[in-house]
Order: C-alpha cells, then structure tokens, then sequence
C-alpha cells in the first residue's frame, strides 16, 4: 500500500509549507506533493526609521515597530500569509519604485532565496524518514524557482517527467495551465498543453497504476469553478451572488478521459475543494486557504491498481 499526501497553491505561506513537510510523519504518508503555485505574490517594505523603529503598511493598516521583537514578529506574520517582507530604507524605496526592471529583479531573488530555504526545511525533516517530496512549480511560478528545486539531492521537481513511486506507480506532473486573464508565467494554449501532457502520457508502462499530478484541473467539473470575470476583471455578480464558470483545462479533462489513469491530482482553482471521477478516474481538488494560514490537503490510500480510501483535510 502507498499513502499519499497531496496540497497545492500554498503561494509563498511559509505556515502552509512547514505543515506540507509536516504531513508527512503526521499522516504517515509515504510520499509528498505539491502541487504547484509555491511562491508568493508581493513585496511587503519594512522602512527603517529614526531611533531603531520601523514601519510598514500592510493588511490595511501601518505598523510601527518599536523594537527587533516585534520587528520578528511581523515578518513571521508577512511570511505566514505569503508574502515577501524586505527590509529598506526611504531612499531605496523610491528608487525602487522608480525602477520596475529592479523591482522585478528583487522580487526573483527574494521567491529564489524562499525556495531555498524550504528545500532545506523539508531536506532537514524529511532525509532519514523514507519519505519522498515532489515539489511542481505552477503557472504562478517564475521559471527561476526551477534553479532552487534542482540543487536539492531529496526534494524533485517532477515537471515534464515520469517518476516511480513506491516502486509500483507511474507518475506524470507538470505545473502549466491553460491561458488565464492573469498572464502568468506558465501558460500554454490548450494545443500546446495537451501535446506537453501527452508527450509523458504516451511512454508510461502501466497506466492502470498511473497517478496524473496536473496543475490545472480538467474543464467542467467539480474542481474547475472560479468566479467570473468581467472585462475590467472584476467579479460577475447576479442578485448579489458571485457568478461561478468553468476556467479548467479541456486539454487535461481530453487526457484523463483517454488514459483513465488510476488518479488524477489538481490545484489551480482555490474554491472547488473536491473529488469527482471521470471514467475510472477519481480527481482530486484540495482547495487552497493558503492567505488564512490554513493547509488543505488529501490523503490517499493506494492498494495494487485502486484507490482504497481518501480523506480530505484542513489545519
């Protein structure tokens, strides 16, 4: 039997990742995902003021820390949340806001910098226990992110290949979306897309004990729902309600029902927290409360060529 624990889209929460490495003897899993969107979406400044303070505007308000305790204390908050704190003063700041070229280059160092780290985190409390990590980046990813992953002897970036897990199942990953409104850093035309996916689906040896670990969820299913966007990006609303479409992935929902593989495990969409079986093929969406500090997940039970038993969790 092979017990799997899957999250996705923790965006950068370092509370999210820490509880992701910690699953692992917490569920008595024998292998780790995750399942992209690893890095954070802002840049929070820590000014340095006059007498050893400091300040920062954050969550809607302005924080004036007094001393290097509090100073710790919300940096650990800022990077709870998954968020960046940086640590500047006046001068850099207005260069940097003069400077878009420069604000993207430190927003690069600072996702590289992270990564590391929590490759380290989970080499530290993993290496010794039997368990593997696989870590994808996602659409939301900078393709720098791959440079940290790949100097890691125990945590594997499983984009773009076939690996084995627990010596019986196949599994294929790649973190890459269909087209967004966001334009994001990896995203492919649904063509492009299912060229990609089927390039790994065509050489696996035993589909039946394939495991799909695909970013995007299939189209039109429990797992794709996303609030619709009007043209200005804002949310649709009808009476009050928030309109909710189909966003997924026709080129992944083509795939799974073709291969009807053993399971398929998604991300990408934060509110379709779910399970839905195309075919033969359970899918699986653990949702994402990465921003409230909260860790969704699922633990899966593999016995030969079925899944023997699943269970949602949130913490």
């Amino acid at each position: 039997m092979l017990r799997i624990f899957f999250a996705s889209d923790v965006h950068g929460s370092e509370v999210c990742f820490r509880k992701f490495v910690n699953a692992g003897k917490a569920y008595k899993a024998n292998v780790l995902i995750l399942g992209g969107d690893v890095t954070g979406k802002m840049i929070v400044s820590i000014i340095q003021q006059d007498r050893g303070t400091y300040s920062a505007d954050f969550s809607g308000r302005t924080w004036i820390l007094k001393n290097d305790q509090e100073l710790q204390n919300f940096m650990k908050m800022v990077r709870d949340s998954g968020y960046y704190p940086y640590m500047t003063n006046d001068l850099e700041l207005s260069e940097l806001n003069a400077d878009e070229r420069k604000v993207n280059e430190l927003f690069s160092e600072l996702m590289l910098e992270t990564v590391r780290r929590w490759v380290k985190i989970a080499e530290e409390r993993l290496r010794g226990t039997e368990i593997s990590c696989y870590m994808t980046p996602g659409n939301d990813d900078r393709f720098i992110v791959d440079e940290a992953l790949s100097e890691s002897d125990y945590v594997v970036n499983p984009e773009g290949k076939i690996v084995l897990l627990g010596g019986s199942y196949e599994m294929i990953s790649t973190g890459f979306s269909n087209i967004t409104p966001w334009k994001t850093q990896r995203e492919l035309s649904e063509d492009e897309l299912e060229k990609k996916m089927e390039n790994m689906a065509s050489k696996v040896e035993r589909i039946e004990n394939c495991i799909f670990s695909l970013h995007c969820p299939p189209f039109d299913t429990l797992l794709d729902k996303a609030p619709q966007l009007d043209e200005t990006m804002k949310v649709v609303t009808r009476s009050g309600e928030k309109m909710m479409i189909s966003v997924g992935s026709i080129a992944v929902r083509k795939l799974i029902e073709k291969y009807q593989p053993l399971l398929s495990l998604h991300g990408h969409i934060h509110e379709s927290r779910g399970v839905e079986k195309l075919g033969r093929t359970l899918c699986f969406n653990p949702g994402s409360e990465y921003n409230e500090g909260i860790l969704r997940g699922v633990i899966i039970d593999l016995d030969k060529s079925a899944v023997k038993s699943y269970l949602f969790t949130s913490g």
